[in-house]
Formats: structure tokens, C-alpha cells, sequence
């Protein structure tokens, strides 16, 4: 009698282990509204990419993504209301398209690029860059 309580016992440990990991283990919501970027980005890759659009033009996440509409704090990162949301999608297909047009080979073992830095090395108007 004591095995079969000690059986029952050590099965219902293991379905609560199991389904607490389940539970615990909840997938990260996927990026919505990737036009430019790859829809397969990951969460790290997305966050480190956004990361030095902020520091390449010195701003914080707010200058491209609108706030939540529903008066919620934070953002909408998926929302297209913010304008220069757009406008950052066609700079990063700017900059793509030159690095794949010109910075294609190898030079010395390196593959030079061009990044938002490049131009706008901490100033969100390049044109304001290129004036000094």
C-alpha cells in the first residue's frame, strides 16, 4: 500500500513539475508590423538593433514609435501613427541598399559597411551632420 501511495505521489510531483515548467515557460510575443526588418528577428537581435538606432541618432525609442493609443503608459511598437517610423524604414533600406551596392567585398579579410552612425553620428538630422 505504501508503494502504490509513494508511485501516485511521485507521478503527481512530476505532472506538477511539468506543467509549472509549461506554465512558466511562456513564449515572448513576436514582433508585429516588420516591414523592413526580417520577420524572423529575434527578441535579442530586434532589442541590440534598436538599441544603436538610439544611440546612432541620440534619441530613445519614442522619437519613432508612437505611445499606446488607449491612454495606457509605454508604446505601440506595432503602430504606424508615429510618421518618422516611416521615415527610419527608408533610411534602413537606404543603407542597405548602399552596403550592398558598394561594401559587397572584402578588403584586407574585412567587409566594410555603412550604419545610421555613419551619417548621423549621435544627431538625429543628417543634414544638420553634414553642415558641420
Amino acid at each position: 500500500m505504501k508503494r502504490k501511495i509513494s508511485t501516485l505521489l511521485s507521478l503527481f510531483a512530476i505532472v506538477l513539475g511539468l506543467s509549472a515548467f509549461h506554465i512558466g515557460g511562456q513564449e515572448e510575443k513576436k514582433p508585429q508590423n516588420l516591414k523592413v526588418l526580417p520577420k524572423n528577428i529575434t527578441h535579442e537581435e530586434l532589442d541590440s538593433t534598436m538599441k544603436s538606432f538610439n544611440m546612432a541618432l541620440g534619441v530613445k525609442c519614442n522619437h519613432c514609435h508612437a505611445p499606446k493609443a488607449n491612454g495606457e503608459k509605454g508604446l505601440d511598437f506595432a503602430s504606424d501613427s508615429n510618421p518618422k517610423k516611416d521615415v527610419a524604414r527608408h533610411m534602413i533600406k537606404m543603407t542597405n541598399q548602399i552596403n550592398k551596392k558598394h561594401f559587397k567585398h572584402a578588403y584586407d579579410g574585412i567587409v566594410y559597411n555603412i550604419s545610421c552612425n555613419t551619417c548621423h553620428n549621435g544627431k538625429t538630422d543628417a543634414y544638420t551632420v553634414q553642415k558641420h
